[in-house]
């Protein structure tokens, strides 16, 4: 009876548009769903389909009378509206049903067709009056209405462009097969003429080059829409060149002086920027309509519920799996705060199904599982307002959701490829799975290994090149590298797209930019070899192979015989822009300093080519002080030095000094390079996007001999005696992941070691490698999948790696610390105390002035993010940092620190920093984890009254240095 009671109770509170589950039931009543079967029986009492079909076909029946002729899937569209969670194959099988069977309301069907506006979500929900909008602009009489959509980045605006034109033609509006032309304003939006070029074409001898006369976007676009992407890019010489197109639908090519050649065409137009700002008035009263996009945090949950559904349906459908996602997941992604709107939340979906993919593979399960731990810091964050939307999602979400693949091929628009994580992505990451488990690592070690590759290797596909890249024409190309390089390379690209027929066009620019520095160099013999290139052959043998057949063009094209180096350097670029994988980290920072108007425009036509932001450039003002010069370039180096150093290329040897000051002071590895031109900043730049490419490589790559002497070169200190040795019992593949997992560590520390890997096959061959290393070489530890148990030398297990402890003690041992005697790390030494942040006798008045004024210096100087000091006083809500001895030590988020550092204020006068006390000493701390010992030595040192009293005493950092290190 009790039993029976709760479910009446339970059936009479549901939502009777979306009734639950006999599974959902069971979860509730702590019953087995065989139980909750019986029980419905008992009571007379339907399953969920049958309590709500009188509903459902009542709701369907008032939808058909308002709009006989829509389609199922129209249908389904307004049924998710009015609240209804129903899939589009479920009200298919319900009409055919009711069709077959008969029904009170007289619902037809009527047959499955396309619909323009299907594809976007909230079409005939939030988003209908845009809808309708854009419906009414196409359909106006005679030719639509030009059209500006506005709002911010990743809200759909190129999607609704998209649909306006598939409308468009399916109302007749515009013909079957008319022109649908995209046209991206930044690429031309400091070039008038190339503009003109693009948008109107050009006569035969309009400019020197213009061999053939050739028709512009315009002309392509004639009967047509052509959609103007990001307008505000657009310059007013720019706006105003459309006036006479838009005003009379005439206009000339470039170049041309008799008549007029007339055009019909429709303009789209987009901005993410403040119409009346940045358009000129004139400009914006010949667009008539104005369609504004909200923000996704605007939109209702239920149609970003629906949009996170297809999300996930999408990448179940490229994986061919299905996918079951956590209630905690979903709630997340409901909730959480996307600055780029429907595209980052596409993007962060997709990683998560990337992660989840990587976890399946150990696992081996029939679905994948996405949990809240594949979620970014940023989406989880979106847990926290759980409370405030309750009710709302009670409705919405009922407990983990399980999303199958489609049967329907994913529609995907060719401008939006860059925004969406290929299939191959998929398939890259079994691969590197199945190769660490060929070669004997652990799952949790292949797991850890890829999962830190994995997000930025995704977002890194979704910031391509090819969605940001400039399209510099090639006769602008052919001004700076000749029509002879020009010629060959076209040659080279031709077989290229023979076996990659969608390579991305900036391999054309990579590959002019090469050959021409290195015909440059052939015939000065200035080619240096590069020994990491010999592993490409057999990493890459299918690019390898076809970089050999490229090579052999361009040789009996030019007539010369090229180094084996550079058939290697070329499959690179081959490989890289297939791919699509050019990393935004861990490269080498290039700066260009010159003396007048000169390092903009070489940094600017490098970062072009090359479709990157990479260069830096600073110009020096000829009457301004050395002081106020060196300030501001340290700024560009520090901003530009991304973990392997910076290189600098000066206009004149004059800056080679400078550049030699600067990098003492910052304390970042530099080499400057003096006497430099267009082309050298085109090669830098390429070659400091190459993987392992380093700063002496690169800079002796660029020195000539004529003028190596006058560089000035930083590099890094000579090899030690010591050495790290790495083993793998199984191979050498092993040990050499852990290699560069250990180098990267340490050059973020300064700190540069040789590392020796090897491979054994017996615990016998261990030994002896081990011994005759020792005879030469003094061997601070050994990392590896085994230990060898040699004597005197300490062994850390690849484990310690993966979680970053074997990292800190490798950086202990050689800075000679025993990890068994001594646990405390110096500080100074560390470079954990510098001058730069702390300071002595402050007149601070309270605590929120030494909270910003720390945090401020810390910024300055690089050490931390500026959202490091709200995450402070986040911290200082939670708990209390005040400790006895009058002193405090706050702290704030570790993931917004970019180099640890600890800040330190004493104070001529205390103040109050809690209702526990005054302080008179500030200690604040920007550590994470790895850096325990750290922790432990400054807890000791505030123990330490005596200590404590001589810190607070010092008047300069010298005599805190002295009190350090005999403390």
């Amino acid at each position: 009876m009790k039993n029976t009671a709760q479910l009446k109770a339970i059936i009479k509170n549901e939502d009777p548009k979306n009734p639950l589950t006999d599974e959902e039931i069971s979860k509730l009543m702590n019953i087995s769903r065989s139980d909750v079967v019986k029980l419905r029986h008992l009571l007379g009492v339907g399953d969920s389909r049958e309590r709500r079909k009188g509903l459902l076909e009542k709701a369907i029946s008032c939808i058909i009378s308002d709009e006989p002729d829509l389609s199922i899937r129209s249908i389904t569209l307004k049924l998710n509206e009015k609240g209804y969670i129903i899939s589009r194959n479920i009200v298919s099988k319900l009409m055919k049903s009711l069709e077959t069977h008969g029904n009170e309301h007289g619902i037809k069907i009527k047959n499955e067709e396309s619909h323009a506006f299907d594809s976007i979500i909230g079409s005939i929900g939030s988003l209908k009056p845009q809808i309708e909008l854009a419906k009414a602009a196409v359909l106006y009489p005679p030719n639509g209405l030009h059209t500006l959509i506005h709002g911010s980045s990743g809200v759909g605006k190129s999607e609704l462009a998209d649909c306006m034109y598939k409308f468009a033609v399916q109302s007749g509006a515009k013909e079957k097969g008319a022109p649908f032309i995209v046209f991206n304003c930044a690429d031309y939006a400091d070039n008038p003429q190339l503009l003109l070029a693009q948008l109107f074409g050009y006569v035969q001898g309009a400019y020197t080059g213009a061999e053939t006369s050739k028709e512009g976007l315009v002309e392509k676009a004639n009967n047509g829409i052509l959609f103007l992407d990001e307008v505000h890019r657009l310059p007013s010489e720019g706006q105003e060149i459309l006036f006479n197109l838009i005003d009379k639908g005439k206009f000339r090519r470039l170049g041309e002086t008799d008549g007029y050649s007339n055009a019909n065409v429709l303009i789209i137009a987009a901005t993410t920027e403040d119409v009346e700002s940045y358009l000129l008035a004139t400009f914006r009263r010949r667009i008539p309509v104005l369609i504004e996009l909200p923000m996704l945090s605007k939109r209702p949950l239920r149609e970003r519920f629906r949009i996170i559904k297809n999300f996930f349906r999408q990448e179940s459908t490229r994986m061919s799996i299905n996918i079951e996602i956590s209630y905690n997941v979903v709630v997340a992604l409901l909730l959480y705060e996307t600055s780029g709107n429907i595209g980052q939340l596409r993007s962060d979906i997709q990683v998560a199904c990337a992660k989840g993919f990587l976890k399946n593979m150990t696992k081996k399960d029939t679905k994948i599982k996405i949990e809240i731990t594949e979620l970014s810091n940023t989406a989880i964050k979106g847990l926290l307002k759980i409370n405030q939307y309750r009710k709302e999602i009670d409705n919405i979400i009922l407990g983990d959701m399980e999303i199958s693949p489609d049967n329907e091929k994913i529609y995907q628009r060719a401008n939006e490829t860059s925004n969406l994580l290929p299939k191959e992505m998929y398939q890259e990451i079994e691969e590197k799975y199945r190769k660490m488990e060929k070669n004997g690592l652990e799952s949790e070690v292949i797991n850890k290994i890829i999962g830190d590759e994995l997000e930025s290797i995704i977002y890194q596909s979704i910031q391509q090149v090819k969605k940001n890249k400039y399209k510099i024409v090639k006769q602008d190309l052919e001004k700076i590298v000749g029509n002879k390089i020009i010629d060959v390379v076209e040659k080279m690209m031709e077989e290229i797209k023979r076996i990659y027929s969608d390579i991305d066009e900036t391999l054309f620019y990579c590959l002019a930019t090469h050959f021409a520095a290195l015909y440059k160099k052939l015939s000065h013999n200035k080619i240096t070899h590069c020994s990491r290139l010999s592993k490409i052959r057999t990493d890459h043998l299918k690019e390898y192979d076809l970089a050999r057949r490229t090579m052999s063009i361009a040789s009996d094209y030019l007539q010369i015989d090229f180094p084996e180096d550079e058939t290697a350097i070329i499959a690179m670029y081959i490989e890289l822009c297939c791919t699509n994988v050019i990393s935004n980290e861990n490269h080498v920072g290039v700066v260009v300093l010159s003396h007048g108007h000169v390092a903009n425009g070489m940094a600017n036509v490098a970062n072009k080519l090359l479709g990157v932001n990479h260069a830096k450039a600073f110009e020096m003002p000829i009457d301004e002080s050395l002081d106020i010069s060196m300030e501001r370039v340290m700024n560009i180096i520090k901003e530009s030095n991304m973990g392997k150093g910076v290189l600098i290329l000066a206009d004149m040897g004059s800056l080679v000094g400078l550049g030699k000051i600067i990098s003492d002071r910052l304390s970042i590895m530099t080499i400057t390079i003096p006497r430099v031109d267009t082309l050298m900043v085109i090669e830098a730049v390429r070659k400091a996007l190459l993987p392992d490419a380093n700063l002496d490589e690169i800079a002796d790559s660029l020195v000539s001999k004529d003028y190596k002497q006058e560089a000035e070169i930083r590099k890094s200190p000579a090899k030690p005696s010591k050495v790290i040795v790495c083993i793998c019992l199984t191979g050498r593949g092993t040990a050499e992941i852990i290699k560069k997992r250990i180098q990267e560590y340490l050059y973020k520390h300064e700190i540069e070691i040789e590392i020796i890997t090897t491979g054994a096959l017996s615990e016998y061959n261990v030994q002896n490698m081990i011994k005759n290393i020792s005879s030469r070489r003094n061997i601070l530890a050994i990392v590896g999948t085994i230990n060898p148990g040699n004597q005197g030398i300490p062994y850390i297990d690849i484990k310690e790696i993966i979680s970053g402890l074997g990292l800190e003690k490798i950086k202990d041992y050689i800075l000679g610390f025993d990890h068994d005697d001594k646990l405390e790390s110096d500080l100074l030494q560390d470079k954990l105390i510098v001058p730069e942040v702390t300071v002595f006798n402050a007149h601070y008045k309270n605590k929120d002035k030494i909270i910003k004024s720390l945090s401020d210096k810390m910024v300055q100087y690089g050490y931390v993010q500026e959202k490091f000091e709200a995450s402070v006083y986040e911290r200082e809500k939670l708990g209390d940092t005040w400790f006895k001895g009058n002193m405090a030590l706050p702290h704030g988020n570790p993931e917004y620190i970019l180099k640890p550092v600890i800040g330190i204020v004493t104070l001529e006068s205390p103040v109050e920093w809690s209702k526990r006390g005054m302080v008179n000493c500030v200690f604040m701390l920007a550590l994470n984890q790895y850096h325990k010992a750290a922790f432990k030595e400054i807890y000791k040192m505030i123990n330490k009254e005596e200590l404590l009293q001589k810190i607070k005493g010092c008047k300069t950092f010298d005599e805190l240095k002295e009190v350090l290190t005999n403390k």
